[in-house]
C-alpha cells in the first residue's frame, strides 16, 4: 500500500456479525448508501440459514444504530431473495435491486415501500437478474442486467428508455456484468465481472474508454464488482477477486492500492468488554500471521488476516469525501477518506 503520493486516510471501521435475526450488527452485508442527511444504510444480504433476516440497517458514522426494516425472505411487497445493490434518488428514495426476483423496490429512508417495478425476461424493459444501480440528476435509473450482459436505463416509474452491450469481450460488451455509478457529467461506469475490467460510457451508451485487464499486478484485476468515481474523476474499483480496492487515475493509470487497515469497531469493543472470555481467546490469537507458503492466494492471505478486506464486494462514496468498502465475509464496513 502506498499512499504518499494519495491524500486518502483511514478512518474507522463499523460493524459486527450479527449472528441473530435483528438489531445492531452486519450479516454478509453487500453494499452500503448514504442519505442526504448522512445515515449510512447497509444492506443485509444474509446466508441462506438467515435468509428470512434480510433487510436494510441504519445507523450513523457514530456507530448509532438506528433501526432497521425488512419484509422478510420472498416475492411479495417490500420482500427481497437476493438482495445486491442500493441508489438514493433526488427524493432519498432508496433503490434496492434484487437478482432473483429480478426487480427494483423503492423505499424511504423509514423502510414503507414506495414501489417496485422489473418483469423477468430477455427482452428490451425486463431483467435478468439486476445487479448494480445507479440514478442520476432526473432520477432515471441505470441498472446493470447482468445475465442478459447489458445495461439498462429506465425513467423515475419503471419505463423503459435505452440499453446497450450485449454478451462478448469486445468493446462496448460484458461478461455478467456486476457494479456501476455515474460521474459528476453523467458518464457511466460499469465493472465488468468477468472481463475483469471497467469500461466507460456516454449516457447515451457510447463506449468511451476500458480500464484493466485480467491479472493480480497494479491496474489489474480479478472480478470486479463495484466502483465509484469521485468529483476529480479518480476511479475506486472493489476488486473483489484480489481482495483488495485500487484507485486509478481519471486517464485509468494506477494510483494506489489498498489491502484493508480495519480496527476494532466501537461494536466490537463493546462486545469484548462484557464477553471477557471472547476477549481472552482474541488477546492470544495471532490475527495477523505469518502464513505458509501454500496459503498464498489473496483470498488465502485476507482470510487469515483480520485488517484486511475480505470480499469487499462494494465501494461507495459520500458527500464529504469518505470512501466505504463493504466487506461482505467480515461483516463490516471500512472507511477512508480523501483528504
Amino acid at each position: 500500500m502506498n499512499l504518499k503520493n494519495f491524500p486518502l486516510d483511514y478512518v474507522k471501521t463499523i460493524g459486527i456479525v450479527n449472528n441473530g435475526l435483528n438489531g445492531r450488527g452486519f450479516t454478509s452485508p453487500y453494499d452500503s448508501a448514504v442519505s442526504k442527511d448522512g445515515r449510512i444504510f447497509v444492506l443485509n444480504r444474509c446466508d441462506p440459514g438467515r435468509r428470512v433476516a434480510i433487510r436494510v440497517g441504519i445507523l450513523n458514522l457514530d456507530e448509532e444504530y438506528l433501526g432497521e426494516f425488512g419484509y422478510g425472505y420472498g416475492k411479495g411487497e417490500g420482500q427481497m431473495r437476493l438482495p445486491v445493490a442500493m441508489a438514493f434518488d433526488s427524493r432519498d428514495r432508496l433503490h434496492i435491486t434484487d437478482e432473483l426476483n429480478h426487480r427494483i423496490t423503492i423505499y424511504d429512508t423509514s423502510g414503507a415501500v414506495q414501489g417496485q417495478w422489473g418483469e423477468h425476461g430477455e427482452r428490451e424493459g425486463q431483467l435478468n437478474g439486476p445487479a448494480g444501480i445507479a440514478i442520476d440528476g432526473d432520477d432515471n435509473a441505470y441498472v446493470v442486467d447482468q445475465h442478459n450482459h447489458c445495461v439498462q436505463k429506465f425513467s423515475a416509474d419503471g419505463s423503459f428508455l435505452l440499453g446497450w452491450g450485449g454478451p462478448g469481450q469486445d468493446i462496448g460488451q460484458f461478461n455478467m456484468p456486476w457494479g456501476i455509478t455515474l460521474d459528476s457529467q453523467g458518464q457511466v461506469y460499469v465493472a465488468d465481472w468477468r472481463n475483469d475490467r471497467v469500461q466507460k460510457f456516454t449516457p447515451e451508451g457510447e463506449f468511451v474508454a476500458s480500464y484493466g485487464e485480467s491479472g493480480d499486478g497494479e491496474g489489474q484485476f480479478s472480478r470486479p464488482s463495484s466502483v465509484a468515481v469521485d468529483p476529480e474523476g479518480y476511479m475506486y474499483v472493489a476488486d473483489w477477486g484480489n481482495e483488495r480496492v485500487q484507485i486509478l487515475a481519471p486517464d485509468g493509470g494506477f494510483t494506489v492500492g489498498l489491502r484493508g487497515q480495519a480496527t476494532l469497531s466501537k461494536w466490537a469493543k463493546e462486545f469484548l468488554a462484557v464477553n471477557p472470555d471472547e476477549s481472552e481467546t482474541r488477546l492470544e490469537s495471532n490475527l495477523v500471521p505469518e502464513l505458509p507458503p501454500h496459503l498464498s492466494t489473496p483470498h488465502d492471505i485476507s482470510a487469515q488476516t483480520e485488517p484486511y478486506f475480505w470480499s469487499p464486494v462494494s465501494v461507495k462514496l459520500d458527500g464529504d469525501g469518505r470512501i466505504y468498502v463493504t466487506e461482505s465475509a467480515r461483516h463490516r464496513l471500512q472507511i477512508y477518506r480523501k483528504g
